[in-house]
């Protein structure tokens, strides 16, 4: 891997794009207010757009800036293009949604934005300081954005749940961070990765320990998964969509720089962390979604499930197994979008409804909207050859090749329980008489919706690009 220190905005020009943007944007809402939030969102959906795209300029090769606090090699590139697709359509599925609840506020876009910009730091973090900096930021935006309908008691709930768990975790991680500054003496994660590759004391192992927990937090992995269902339910749809896509991608991406690039003298002892956490996080998932009547808390489960197979593909340690957890997160980002835009659809005459009830007979009333769904349904089920399975395949087979046989049997055997409860929202659309009729999809709802469910079903067609980039998104590590 060769590295190039540059002028400090080189690699950095996607994250001004954003801050100029964000900064330009408040102005224009102080000035004009709430009637300003269409052309808000226009302009952070450009700004998000011309973002990727000087993400995507910045070419092949590792650089660095900041005094090396600051890296954008392959893997900070992939994860980053993920994070502002679900970003950019969070902030488009909004629009209609907050427009009907007669909740239209400015400060909504604005705050994804910045939340964004926070994720595109974390995952270029390259030293403890700028990760805190950018999760801080990251996180400070969402417990905002969790309780942005201040009149709703669900909303307010979620936000305040989300505020004190999270301040938690933040804790926990400067504490760990303290830690292993305190017997490495340094806070850049290529020295670390030499102080320990010697040897290293208790005090590090520690450290790790608690940097792996306040991380944890982000990815809703168990046990600390604790906020996930409530805030999920909670939180508008819209911004629940954000919730599962952006900041996972974030979240899974630093986790695995921090694991890769700083603690790769210590991958015995963090595997092992790392297993558990994916073993309870897979169970939990599965188990506890049987019973779920909401389809908005039977989604957190089934996102705490899916993070559960990621940090199988991480367990491995390997460069297999880093590619898997890229190709995962990126099915993952397609589904879980598809899966939301379905949800909200789920509007009658009367209101929003939640219930996974309430899409009885949706094949007959909107057949295409059961047909999307159903196909994003399988796919997260892994039924071949749709794009879940392939997400699947490549974690599970990273863990085979460490030797980590029984993990990957529970990450199957968990996946067969998980069936049940997605086949059970297949069988309410088809089966069931039809109990309420939506109204007409919004065009942005149906646009993700359809670009979704076409990936899902036509990746098999052409998975090498992916592949392609997500090799190369882990070979950058290694």
């Amino acid at each position: 891997m060769t590295s190039t220190l540059v002028p400090a905005f080189g690699p950095f020009l996607a994250e001004m794009v954003l801050a100029i943007a964000a900064l330009v944007l408040v102005l224009v809402g102080a000035l004009r207010g709430d009637s300003s939030k269409g052309l808000i969102d226009w302009v952070a959906i450009i700004a998000l757009i011309l973002a990727g795209v000087l993400v995507l300029e910045q070419g092949p090769g590792t650089l660095k800036t900041f005094n090396g606090a600051f890296i954008a090699d392959e893997f900070a590139r992939f994860m980053k293009v993920l994070t502002l697709v679900g970003s950019l359509a969070a902030i488009l599925l909004s629009s209609r949604f907050f427009k009907d609840e007669n909740e239209s506020r400015f400060e909504y876009t604005i705050l994804i934005l910045l939340s964004t910009l926070g994720m595109m730091v974390m995952i270029s973090a390259n030293e403890m300081i700028s990760l805190y900096l950018g999760l801080e930021l990251q996180s400070l935006a969402l417990y905002v954005v969790a309780a942005i309908n201040r009149d709703n008691v669900k909303s307010s709930e979620a936000g305040l749940k989300y505020f004190v768990l999270g301040a938690l975790s933040s804790g926990m991680l400067l504490y760990g961070m303290s830690l292993v500054y305190g017997f490495t003496g340094t806070t850049s994660f290529e020295a670390i990765a030499a102080s320990v590759h010697g040897g290293h004391g208790t005090g590090v192992t520690f450290g790790l320990v608690f940097i792996l927990a306040g991380l944890a937090f982000k990815i809703s992995v168990v046990p600390f998964h604790m906020w996930t269902p409530d805030v999920y339910e909670g939180a508008p749809t819209p911004v629940t969509t954000f919730f599962a896509t952006a900041p996972k991608m974030a979240a899974m991406a630093i986790l695995t720089r921090v694991l890769v690039d700083a603690f790769p003298g210590v991958t015995r002892e963090w595997q092992q962390v790392v297993t558990f956490l994916a073993i309870a996080s897979m169970a939990l998932g599965a188990f506890a979604a049987l019973t779920q009547t909401n389809i908005k808390r039977l989604m957190a489960y089934s996102s705490i499930s899916n993070m559960g197979y990621a940090l199988v593909g991480l367990a491995s340690g390997s460069v297999q197994g880093v590619e898997g957890i890229a190709i995962f997160m990126a099915i993952y980002l397609a589904m879980t979008l598809g899966a939301f835009a379905c949800i909200l659809t789920m509007t009658t005459s009367e209101g929003r409804v939640e219930k996974i009830d309430d899409l009885a007979g949706l094949s007959r009333t909107n057949p295409y909207t059961a047909a999307m769904l159903m196909l994003i349904m399988f796919s997260m089920i892994g039924i071949p050859p749709l794009a879940g399975f392939f997400g699947k395949f490549y974690v599970f087979a990273a863990a085979i090749k460490a030797n980590l046989f029984a993990l990957a049997v529970l990450g199957i055997l968990t996946s067969v329980v998980s069936a049940y409860y997605y086949l059970r929202i297949v069988k309410v659309m088809y089966l069931d008489a039809p109990r309420v009729t939506f109204v007409p999809v919004p065009g942005e709802v149906k646009l993700v919706m359809t670009l979704a469910g076409l990936f899902v079903l036509l990746f098999w067609v052409y998975p090498q690009p992916l592949k392609d980039a997500a090799e190369a998104a882990a070979r950058s590590l290694f």
